[in-house]
């Protein structure tokens, strides 16, 4: 597989289905390609938990990672609501805008906001 097919092999979001947890945006990079992710779980305590999750598996394909910044999301599946805001005391505030145009492109039915406030 050529950097570019996996590269965009993974996923480019993958968070939780319902409640308020961390995420990260997170930059893959494989020779010339590049691409951003965002990860979200309420299974971490830390935002760098969930880049210590993901790293090895990106390793593995000869990805390198670089975490660009954290926050929270908020998922309401029944009401169709993802907000995110907030920010990673470790990583820093995350591009929320580029994480919400992430999320639209998946959840293309749901009222996807963003915000820098802290709650």
């Amino acid at each position: 597989m050529a950097g570019a097919e996996v590269v965009s092999s993974v996923p480019e979001v993958q968070i939780d289905s319902d409640g308020v947890f961390k995420y990260i945006l997170v930059r893959l990079e494989l020779g010339k390609e590049q691409r951003e992710v965002v990860r979200g779980t309420r299974n971490a305590e830390y935002h760098n938990h969930i880049f210590e999750k993901l790293n090895p598996e990106m390793e593995k394909l000869g990805i390198t990672c670089k975490c660009l910044g954290g926050g929270k999301i908020e998922h309401n599946s029944k009401e169709k609501k993802i907000r995110v805001f907030g920010e990673s005391t470790g990583y820093g505030k995350a591009d929320h805008s580029v994480t919400a145009e992430k999320l639209k492109k998946v959840y293309t039915d749901y009222e996807v906001t963003w915000t820098d406030d802290k709650k």
